[in-house]
């Protein structure tokens, strides 16, 4: 029963659930096999199940997507992880599954990123102030030298909460307006955007941007002009198939010849993909249950490390940002 799990609550810091995503494409896991997410519209809402299977570990996370919530003053995503042993199917964590997304899909992005983005990138574009935001604040931190941010928020006050935060790092951070991404050097959209949130053609060539916000495939972040001119990548082409609204409303059997595609994570990763140096980067992400499954699996070995020495307690995995701002359940 999941009641007698025990709740287990550690946090990893950007670098290290970084590198559990890495680790696990570098293994040999093929994304394109990757089980899809299932949906079930429930009277409050949605319900998604997202399983995952490695040889040594077995996992499953189960979000609510309820519209209603924030009005309540609840999270809009709720949601659990539990985590089992490959070999016996034996129950051995359970997780808050809308923290364990807050860690794992900035994770995704960084290691997208971390090959993507030009290596001085310095300033950041950030549209969102919920839990993905700060996690991408933290993750574009641990991977390119930022010294300014730029804030795009619909409402004021969260977007000042979010620049004072970053403030607090040392960085140079206003908030601004859309066309902020004229001079930007990395772009992060993470909401939940159902139409473009700038124009596409202001990104200059050098730029990287992720799209993180949304797996529905009528809602989008960006531009068809943005993704038309941009080289395109992807955690998986199946999954983009089926979800990344940012493309398939953009027109994806025209952009892309048939047979073919983005290039996707695992590609990137191991060195095969181009990156070409001419025109913006653009990472689609829609959230896959294999990452979650990976960094699920590193959390799980750090807290047995931490809880098997007396003098190292256990970090909690607490949500950032506002509770009631949690960025949509495929991330």
């Amino acid at each position: 029963m999941a009641e007698q799990l025990p709740t287990i609550a550690v946090a990893l810091t950007p670098i290290e659930a970084v590198g559990a995503i890495e680790r696990t494409l570098l293994a040999g896991l093929d994304p394109e096999a990757a089980p899809p997410r299932s949906s079930v519209a429930v009277p409050a809402g949605e319900l998604l199940l997202m399983p995952a299977a490695g040889e040594s570990h077995v996992g499953v996370k189960i979000a609510g997507v309820a519209a209603g919530n924030p009005a309540r003053g609840l999270p809009r995503i709720t949601g659990s992880y539990l985590l089992l042993d490959g070999p016996t199917l034996r129950p051995l964590a359970l997780f808050d599954g809308a923290a364990l997304t807050a860690v794992r899909t900035p994770a995704v992005t960084a290691v997208a990123m971390r090959r993507l983005a030009v290596p001085d990138a310095a300033h950041l574009v950030l549209f969102g102030t919920g839990p993905q935001a700060y996690g991408h604040l933290a993750a574009m931190l641990a991977i390119r030298p930022l010294t300014r941010l730029t804030v795009v928020a619909r409402s004021p006050a969260p977007a000042r909460a979010l620049v004072e935060h970053a403030r607090s790092l040392g960085l140079a951070a206003t908030t601004g307006t859309a066309d902020a991404v004229t001079d930007a050097d990395l772009v992060v959209c993470a909401t939940t955007a159902r139409t473009p949130l700038f124009d596409g053609t202001l990104v200059p060539a050098h730029a990287a941007v992720a799209a993180v916000g949304s797996h529905e495939p009528t809602a989008r972040e960006v531009d068809t002009a943005l993704v038309r001119r941009s080289a395109v990548y992807v955690e998986a082409r199946t999954a983009a198939a089926r979800e990344a609204g940012d493309l398939l409303v953009a027109g994806w059997d025209e952009i892309f010849e048939k047979g073919s595609g983005p290039t996707n994570l695992a590609e990137l990763v191991r060195g095969s993909a181009a990156v070409p140096a001419d025109r913006p980067r653009l990472f689609k992400s829609v959230g896959m249950s294999w990452q979650d499954l990976a960094v699920a699996v590193e959390l799980h070995r750090r807290t047995e490390v931490d809880t098997d020495s007396p003098t190292t307690p256990a970090r909690r995995l607490s949500m950032p940002g506002r509770a009631d701002s949690v960025a949509p359940a495929g991330h």
